[in-house]
């Protein structure tokens, strides 16, 4: 397995062809959206697509991403892209951080720093984390993906030996969305490997198989957590029946269209972050533009909805039966404004919980929400072990 430096470069041809697209869009009427209750409203999705079009600047996003240190390899035949800051303290402990999605690995941005390098940030050295950053196989710069039945458990066996080959036999984990799975995988299934866990959201992981909730785990305390729970599942889960069932089917239409698919993605920051519903008081348009291109120019959507698609049809099998399922020391940070959050004892009988914090600010966004937050909340629990 050779690993190779990789720098961001685009091809002009290409950002030229994507201007081009949004000038030419062809827009739908819109009425009576004024709050997004029928989806993605139209009047602000013509003003960001304008941006993008006219204003926006991916050069200097290029930039910026490149001031990382980019590494590109394959494992298993898949193409993985990663990010590898090394610390900067006298022991940096090596902490492999996952994304999801509507995410990309530059969604990780704010945190990547301020853990490898605590001192310039005001925090100890002896802090310091070796950070490593990859893309999920079939996002961003992992591709071209065309490796059938990759989802979350088979993504973590891959990280272990992308670890193992960076030369960390063990490490640390940390993850939200999809990442949230991989890394509850890793604890599950390679849990004399990794040292820590951490997560702003948890989930089963059996979650495409059958529910492994029950009303009866929530206390009383916990009744609005259930109510808010059954309300995202039955109001804000059509992305997944779509990418769970039929992926190509929208990856056609989305590939061809950066404002049908800036529409798909743009709502979901929208709705998912604590926002109140502007979601330009947790995303600038700058920001908003480069998640969109970093889509757009790895022509990746497709294979990043097909990740629902294989975890439905791959299901999530057990590597053992002991209890608790996460068996590596688990750390949580619950966001109010999370998507789902599971009961206080649904976590301690299915994870090895010895963290939890909770945070009043952020949703499902949190290393773009609070990412100082964050950064302080995985320093504490990790500087435990």
């Amino acid at each position: 397995m050779s690993i190779e430096p990789f720098k961001i470069d685009i091809p002009e041809s290409t950002l030229v062809d994507l201007r081009e697209r949004l000038a030419r869009t062809r827009w739908p009427e819109d009425f009576g959206n004024d709050q997004w209750q029928y989806g993605t409203s139209t009047a602000y999705l013509k003003q960001l697509c304008t941006y993008w079009e006219k204003d926006y600047d991916w050069r200097a996003a290029e930039r910026e991403m490149n001031a990382f240190s980019h590494f590109r390899t394959r494992i298993d035949g898949i193409p993985i892209h990663f990010i590898h800051e090394r610390g900067k303290g006298p022991n940096p402990k090596p902490l492999i951080l996952s994304h999801g999605w509507p995410w990309t690995f530059w969604d990780l941005k704010k945190v990547i720093r301020r853990l490898s390098d605590p001192a310039a940030f005001g925090g100890d050295p002896n802090d310091a984390f070796d950070v490593i950053v990859p893309s999920l196989p079939g996002f961003g710069f992992s591709t071209p993906l065309q490796t059938t039945g990759i989802n979350f458990w088979r993504t973590a066996d891959l990280w272990v030996q992308l670890m193992a080959q960076l030369g960390y036999e063990r490490f640390y984990a940390e993850g939200g969305d999809w990442g949230a799975l991989i890394t509850a995988q890793l604890g599950h299934k390679y849990a004399d490997r990794v040292l820590g866990v951490y997560f702003h959201l948890m989930l089963p992981l059996n979650l495409f198989v059958e529910s492994d909730g029950d009303p009866a785990d929530y206390d009383p305390d916990e009744q609005a957590l259930l109510a808010r729970n059954l309300r995202f599942f039955a109001e804000e889960s059509g992305y997944s029946a779509i990418q769970t069932t039929k992926p190509q089917t929208l990856a056609n239409a989305l590939n061809d269209s950066p404002a049908g698919l800036c529409s798909w993605l743009v709502e979901k920051r929208r709705t998912w972050s604590h926002s109140n519903g502007d979601v330009e008081s947790v995303f600038s348009k700058d920001e908003l533009c480069t998640v969109m291109t970093l889509y757009w120019v790895t022509q990746s959507y497709g294979t990043s909805a097909r990740y629902y698609y294989e975890c439905v049809h791959n299901p999530w099998k057990a590597s053992h039966d002991r209890k608790p399922v996460v068996q590596a020391p688990t750390g949580i940070g619950v966001l109010d404004h999370e998507v789902a959050n599971m009961p206080r004892r649904w976590c301690e009988r299915n994870y090895n919980l010895q963290h939890s914090t909770h945070f009043e600010r952020g949703g499902h966004f949190a290393p773009m929400e609070v990412p100082e937050a964050l950064v302080d909340d995985i320093r504490a629990f990790f500087r435990k072990l």
